[in-house]
């Protein structure tokens, strides 16, 4: 899956949870909490949002490697290519 769809996938899971989002610009090395102000539960909503996306099983000890655009992308793409969905 190329980063275009990555980046699709995160932007349809972050505005899953801050709807006014939205066409908003994702500074890609800054952190979603600092960018957009969401709260650990709407963090979590994100986690579900992504697992519910991807269809991958996303362990708690690897939220913090989520927190961020490029942190997503480096996460979500091997583990996509080696058998999730999107």
């Amino acid at each position: 899956m190329n980063d275009d769809r990555l980046i699709a996938v995160v932007r349809r899971a972050l505005e899953s949870v801050a709807p006014e989002l939205a066409g908003v610009a994702i500074e890609p090395s800054q952190t979603f909490r600092d960018q957009f102000e969401i709260d650990s539960m709407d963090f979590l909503n994100f986690i579900i949002a992504l697992h519910q996306q991807t269809g991958l099983d996303i362990p708690e000890a690897d939220y913090p490697q989520l927190t961020t655009l490029e942190g997503c992308l480096g996460y979500l793409r091997p583990r996509l290519a080696s058998g999730g969905t999107a």
